[in-house]
C-alpha cells in the first residue's frame, strides 16, 4: 500500500506531524510513504526516515501554479492507495484532491477542526474524540481513521506521543563542530528569541534582562533566524561574554546535536522550539497568543510559562493591545530554567 501526507508547513507542525508519520511507518501493509511539503520548509526533512520519499513543491512565487500543477502530475502518476491531508487548508486539500486518482482515498481534518472549513471538501473529514486538543493526537486520528474498519480506532481517543528524532553520530559531530567552532564548552543552554510573528515574541528589554540574569550562572548562546532576529540577539548579548550570539543559521543536523548536549533550551512558540523538544532537551517555552494545550511539548522534561491575560490564547498574529508576552514574569521564567535544566 502506498500513502502520500501532505504536511506542507511550517517548521513546528511538520515536527508535530512526526508521531503520525511514526504510526504510519509501522504499519506492515504499508510498503511506501510519500510526503509533500513546501519547497520553503524542505529543510526540515533533512530529519526524517531515511524510508520516506519526500516532494517539495514551490507554493510562493510568480510560477506557483506552473509548480503546483507538475507537482500533481508527478504525484497521480505514483498512484497512492490513500492520501492524509494533515494541513487542512484549501490548498493542501486542492493539492490532495487533484494527486489523487480513482479509487484513492483522502483522509483529512472535520470543518471544526480545520483552518481552512472549505477544505472538508475536498477529503473524507475524520470525526476527532472530544479529549483530542492537541495538535499531535488529530494527526495521529487522522491517520488511525484510514484503517478504522480493520482496527475499529475510528472513535478512539489517540493519545498525545512525544515527537521524537533520532540523533545520529554524524548530528552529534555536526553539533560539536559548531560548539567548537564558537569556543563553547558544557555546560550552556540555548536560547531563541524568533517568532513567526509579533504576538509570539517577548519584547526584547525582558529578554534581555532575563539573559543578564541567566548568563551569571551558564553561558549563554542565542540563536536567530534573520537579520531582524541576528539584530535582537545582538543586542541582548550586549556587554557579556557570556551571552554568545550564533554566527549563523546552523541546519537542523547541527542544531541537534547541539541540543543534545545542551543543560535546557528556551524561546517562544517556534520550530526551533518544538525541534528542542523532539531532540529530548528540556525546554521552556513561552507562550502569548498560542497555548500549550494545543502544541506545547508535553511531559516531565518541559515547562510552560503562559500569561495571566483572559485574552490568552487568542491565536492571533496580529494584537492592537499586546498585553500576553510582556505579562510573563521574569523571575518566573528564570526559576522554570533552573528546575529544568539538566
Amino acid at each position: 500500500m502506498k500513502v502520500l501526507i501532505v504536511k506542507l508547513s511550517a517548521f513546528g507542525d511538520i515536527i508535530h506531524a512526526l508521531p503520525a508519520l511514526d504510526d504510519l511507518l509501522k504499519r506492515p501493509e504499508i510498503s511506501e510513504v510519500h510526503w509533500l511539503v513546501d519547497q520553503r520548509f524542505a529543510f526540515v526533512t533533512d530529519i526524517f526516515p531515511p524510508q520516506v520519499k519526500v516532494h517539495k513543491v514551490a507554493l510562493k512565487g510568480d510560477s506557483r501554479i506552473r509548480h503546483a500543477w507538475q507537482m500533481i502530475q508527478t504525484l497521480r502518476n505514483e498512484y497512492f492507495d490513500i492520501i492524509f491531508d494533515l494541513q487542512g487548508l484549501i490548498k493542501s486539500g486542492i493539492m490532495a484532491w487533484a494527486s489523487a486518482k480513482s479509487g484513492c482515498k483522502i483522509f483529512g481534518f472535520d470543518r471544526e477542526q480545520s483552518p481552512e472549513w472549505p477544505n472538508r471538501w475536498f477529503v473524507s473529514p475524520v470525526t476527532f474524540h472530544a479529549n483530542e486538543k492537541h495538535v499531535v493526537p488529530l494527526y495521529r486520528h487522522i491517520i488511525a481513521a484510514a484503517f478504522a474498519s480493520q482496527n475499529k480506532t475510528d472513535d478512539k481517543e489517540q493519545t498525545y506521543i512525544a515527537p521524537h528524532i533520532q540523533i545520529t553520530l554524524a548530528m552529534q559531530k555536526q553539533g560539536q563542530q559548531a560548539l567548537d567552532d564558537m569556543g563553547i564548552q558544557a555546560p550552556f543552554s540555548i536560547l531563541h528569541v524568533g517568532g513567526s510573528y509579533i504576538t509570539k515574541r517577548l519584547p526584547d528589554a525582558q529578554w534581555q534582562q532575563l539573559a543578564q540574569i541567566m548568563q551569571k550562572q551558564q553561558t549563554l548562546i542565542v540563536l536567530w533566524g534573520n537579520a531582524e532576529e541576528k539584530q535582537r540577539a545582538e543586542n541582548i548579548s550586549k556587554q557579556s561574554e557570556h551571552i554568545i550570539v550564533a554566527p549563523r543559521c546552523f541546519s537542523l543536523a547541527t542544531l541537534a546535536g547541539m541540543l543534545q548536549q545542551a543543560s535546557a533550551y528556551l524561546g517562544q512558540d517556534t520550530g526551533v522550539t518544538h525541534l528542542a523538544a523532539a531532540c529530548d532537551c528540556p525546554t521552556i517555552t513561552l507562550w502569548g497568543a498560542t497555548a500549550p494545550w494545543r502544541m506545547g511539548a508535553l511531559g516531565a522534561l518541559h515547562r510552560h510559562i503562559t500569561p495571566q491575560s483572559d485574552c490568552s490564547p487568542c491565536f492571533s498574529r496580529q494584537c492592537d493591545n499586546f498585553i500576553c508576552m510582556p505579562s510573563l514574569n521574569i523571575e518566573h521564567i528564570y526559576h522554570a530554567w533552573q528546575e529544568a535544566r539538566r
